[in-house]
């Protein structure tokens, strides 16, 4: 299992969300550490050049993160642009 750690962003991001946002974050921080290729996740390569990894939390909210040795560094959350 990897660890997770937060930016100062992430968590401000985090604590800014309604809390059944929250709780949808929480149960796919837990997937992301344990299975990074679960399927609700969708994880996928957001930039190449600085290895940021986008996957979701809901239909309208993403995380963003990249992978630092044996943890997963959560950089923000945002509604999705459409």
């Amino acid at each position: 299992m990897m660890r997770l750690s937060f930016s100062e962003r992430a968590v401000r991001d985090y604590n800014g969300l309604p809390k059944n946002l929250q709780k949808a974050a929480d149960k796919q921080f837990s997937l992301l550490s344990k299975n990074f290729m679960h399927p609700s996740l969708r994880a996928k390569k957001y930039d190449e050049a600085e290895n940021v990894w986008q996957a979701r939390i809901s239909r309208s909210y993403r995380f963003y993160f990249t992978i630092e040795k044996d943890a997963y560094r959560i950089l923000t959350i945002m509604k999705h642009p459409r």
